[in-house]
Parts: C-alpha cells; sequence; structure tokens
C-alpha cells in the first residue's frame, strides 16, 4: 500500500525500515479504505516515522508500550515546530500530531483508547441498584437515546451526593430540595422537568427494591410552566423556500444537504430519521419510503414526491461515495461512515442562519415545526398531522402548532377594526 502514496523506492524502503513499519502499514491502508485523500497520508506518516523514533530512543521496546510516549512527543513537537504561534493555533496543531498517532495504536494496541475524556459508568449508583438500567429497558421500554438521558441526569445526581458526603440510603426530602434547587439554575427548564422525572422514576424504583424505606417520588416537584406560553419555532413557508435555495447543488455535499432539507421540511422528519434512512426504506417502483422505529415506537410509510425522489437520485448518482453501507446520507470527509443525526442538525442550521432567517435555537427542528404549521394552516386535523408527522399522541401535535402566528401577526399590525 505505500507504493501508492511514495514513488521513489528508497522512501518505502526507509519507512520499512523503522521498528513501526508493520503499524504504520496497516495505518495506511486502514486510511485508504477509509477514503482519507492522499495528502492526509503523505502529513501523517512522517509524524508517525518520528513518533517511533521518539518513542525508540526513550526505551519503548514494543507497541504496547507506545501509549506512555505520546504526550510527551507531543509537547517536544510543539515546543519545536510551534513556535511563535497562538495558544489556540498551538492547540490545532496539537490535535493534528496527536490524532494520526492515537489512530495507528487504535488499530495496533488492542484496548487503547486515547487520551479523551475518562469513561463514565453507565449506572452512577452500581452497588446499590445495579439492576436499574435493565429496569429501563426491559420494563419500562426506553430506548437506547432515552437512556443516556437519564445516565446523564443520574450523574449529575450522584456527582452531587458525592460533594455533599450522602450515601444514597441517606436522602432525604431536603437532599432532593438541595440538589434540584442546584441543579435548576444551570439548565433550561425543559431539561430540569426531564431531570426530575428522571429521579421520580429512580426514587420510585430504589423504594421497589428496599433501598430505600419510603418513597420519595412524589415530593420531587416538576418546575411549572404554562401550556402554549411560547411561540412555535416555525418559520413561513416563504423561509423554507429560501433555506432551500441557499443550497448550493452543484457539489456532492450541496446534492446531499439539499436532499436532506427537502425530507425535513416535507415530511417533517426529525434529524435520526434523516440520519438513519437507508437505501432498503426506498420502494422506487411504487414511489414511497418508510421510516422504521420512529418515536412513538410505530412504522410510517410515505409517498415519494417527485421534487424529494429526483433529489435524493441526484445526490445517489452524483454525489454519494461508493461504500458498502445501507444508510443513503454519509459523511463527505473522511473517515467515510454514515451521517449521523447532530451533523443533520447542523447542516439545516448552517442553511437557516445562511438564508438570513432569525429564529431562536435554529436547526432541523424548525423546518419540522415549518412543516406541522404548514398543514394546520391547510386546515387538516390533528389526528391526521400527528398521524404524519409520527406523535404517539394528539396532545404533542397540540405542541407544534399551537397559534396561528401569522393571523395573530395581522391583527397586531392593523388597527383592530376587522376584529370587532
Amino acid at each position: 500500500m505505500l507504493e501508492h502514496y511514495y514513488f521513489r523506492p528508497e522512501t518505502v524502503d526507509r519507512i520499512r525500515a523503522s521498528w513501526l513499519a508493520p503499524a504504520i502499514e496497516e495505518y495506511v491502508t486502514w486510511l485508504t479504505e477509509a477514503h482519507y485523500t492522499a495528502r492526509s497520508v503523505l502529513h501523517r506518516v512522517p509524524v508517525l516515522m518520528s513518533f517511533g523514533e521518539y518513542a525508540k530512543a526513550h526505551g519503548a521496546r514494543d507497541f504496547a508500550q507506545l501509549s506512555d510516549y505520546v504526550e510527551p512527543f507531543v509537547q517536544t513537537w510543539i515546543r519545536r515546530h510551534g513556535r511563535g504561534r497562538s495558544a489556540a493555533r498551538r492547540s490545532k496543531f496539537s490535535h493534528e500530531v496527536r490524532n494520526p498517532i492515537c489512530q495507528m495504536l487504535r488499530l495496533v494496541v488492542e484496548g487503547y483508547d486515547g487520551p479523551g475524556r475518562p469513561h463514565k459508568p453507565d449506572n452512577p449508583f452500581e452497588r446499590e441498584a445495579p439492576h436499574f438500567m435493565a429496569f429501563l429497558v426491559e420494563e419500562k421500554g426506553l430506548r437506547p437515546r432515552t437512556i443516556l438521558h437519564y445516565r446523564f441526569h443520574l450523574h449529575q445526581f450522584a456527582t452531587h451526593l458525592e460533594r455533599n458526603g450522602i450515601r444514597l440510603r441517606a436522602v432525604s426530602p431536603t437532599v432532593i430540595s438541595g440538589f434540584i434547587a442546584e441543579y435548576g439554575p444551570r439548565i433550561a427548564w425543559t431539561t430540569l422537568r426531564n431531570a426530575c422525572g428522571t429521579l421520580r422514576v429512580f426514587l420510585r424504583y430504589l423504594y421497589r427494591e428496599g433501598v430505600l424505606s419510603r418513597d420519595l417520588s412524589p415530593l420531587v416537584e416538576f418546575p411549572q410552566s404554562y401550556r402554549h406560553a411560547s411561540i412555535p419555532r416555525s418559520i413561513s413557508w416563504d423561509q423554507v423556500e429560501q433555506v432551500l435555495a441557499s443550497v448550493d447543488r452543484r457539489s456532492p455535499c450541496g446534492r446531499r444537504d439539499y436532499a436532506m432539507l427537502l425530507l425535513l421540511a416535507t415530511y417533517g422528519l426529525r434529524a435520526c430519521e434523516v440520519a438513519s434512512l437507508t437505501l432498503d426504506d426506498i420502494d422506487w417502483r411504487n414511489e414511497r419510503f418508510r421510516i422504521r422505529d420512529r418515536k412513538a415506537g410505530n412504522t410510517t410509510t410515505y409517498p415519494l414526491s417527485a421534487v424529494a425522489g429526483s433529489a435524493i437520485v441526484d445526490y445517489l448518482k452524483n454525489g454519494r461515495p461508493a461504500t458498502t453501507h445501507r444508510e443513503v446520507f454519509m459523511r463527505m470527509s473522511a473517515p467515510l461512515a454514515p451521517i449521523g443525526h447532530a451533523a443533520v442538525v447542523c447542516r439545516a442550521a448552517h442553511f437557516i442562519r445562511k438564508a438570513g432567517v432569525n429564529v431562536p435555537r435554529a436547526g432541523s427542528h424548525v423546518l419540522r415545526h415549518s412543516c406541522v404549521q404548514r398543514l394546520l394552516n391547510a386546515h387538516f386535523s390533528l389526528k391526521h398531522i400527528g398521524d404524519y408527522v409520527g406523535h404517539r399522541s394528539i396532545s404533542s401535535t397540540q405542541i407544534y402548532g399551537k397559534l396561528a402566528i401569522d393571523q395573530l401577526r395581522d391583527v397586531a399590525q392593523g388597527d383592530g377594526e376587522d376584529v370587532l
């Protein structure tokens, strides 16, 4: 594989003379399979060669010992090559040096995870409630993404108890109130509401399992909120068309983004549903596609509109990289992998801002709101709209289409005579 990038035989011989040669060749093969550019490969191999020489000079004898020399080598490299750079540029420069080394070590050293943040246990209360996560899956039937939110809030609660030296069995109403009072001001009320819900479920489970002698869950009060207090994040359809028009479809990335935005705006899909769409979900013969495993636990089949279908075909023919992955939408930069839901949110937010549309919390859900608002303006019933966008309860649909924004705006701007 090295001959694919280096034309001079002596260069290849020099690389293969290194004691890290097997690891470097395996890493170069991985870079090629992940669709990294030749320029990226040629930039990384010299760094790995220098790292091998540094580690050997400082006592490394096998691959398992290399992890001890990563940070010292990075600091030495920065002192040597990072003079005169700003602090931000040095930080980015150190990442460019550290990243290829860590990638290579993940391939050749079993169990190596790299520097990164320390891994937190799935259940911070493993000793007192070891089966709580299984309870969430088997009895409550929660999805993995929901369980991630449970884990996050439980870690916050565990940190509060540890900081104050309180054992779980000694939790009292005062302790719970102190946690909510401390945690609440740092987060949005919706996050606090979810944290209170997590805490109630956890306390009820502890009482059932005998960890607590009293059921404290009723004492956890949800933050007070008023239904319909806020307006939806929808934008007008003219603004949606401005967002779509802001996408430059001459590039592969633009073709992909345009197809994703059309699905978001036309069908009111969630970002995770767009990211998980596969080639097998599209029935070209019957002009329809399906969204599997939705948030409500159902599967929805949609008619494939001519505009959305043409955009997807254009991307598949002229933009999608060659890959064995079945997901429709792929990353455009290495490593080659299906796009994640967070990237769909970021791309939607990017084009909303690019189009000059001002909206709180720009993202993919703005287009979902706009789809629901458009259906409401077309006088579809809430039941039909809820089925269309994948809601389990009609109350969820009411949250998206709370107010007739355009009509109220006309009233506010007029003299009020038409209302009388």
